[in-house]
């Protein structure tokens, strides 16, 4: 990202590595878990409903739901990264 930045205005100073920080993520989560479980994956990008469930637990309790999504949590992490 500070490339891109330094190549975004012309700039020529140092890039200092420094390392991550307290507090501080490596990387941020885009979708989860949850949300990957009513996920539409539309090539380029995942479009997730809104989420009108009630609280109707006897869906959960007497009904059940034994399908599980084969996505996983989407992450910045572990998708395709952008180059400069």
């Amino acid at each position: 990202l500070a490339q891109a930045v330094r190549e975004l205005f012309h700039a020529d100073n140092e890039i200092k590595i420094i390392g991550i920080r307290h507090g501080e993520k490596m990387y941020e989560t885009l979708l989860t878990n949850e949300e990957c479980a009513h996920a539409i994956d539309m090539s380029d990008f995942f479009r997730v409903p809104a989420d009108k469930r009630d609280l109707n637990y006897d869906k959960y309790f007497k009904e059940g739901d034994q399908k599980r999504t084969e996505l996983t949590e989407f992450n910045s992490d572990n998708t395709e990264l952008l180059n400069v």
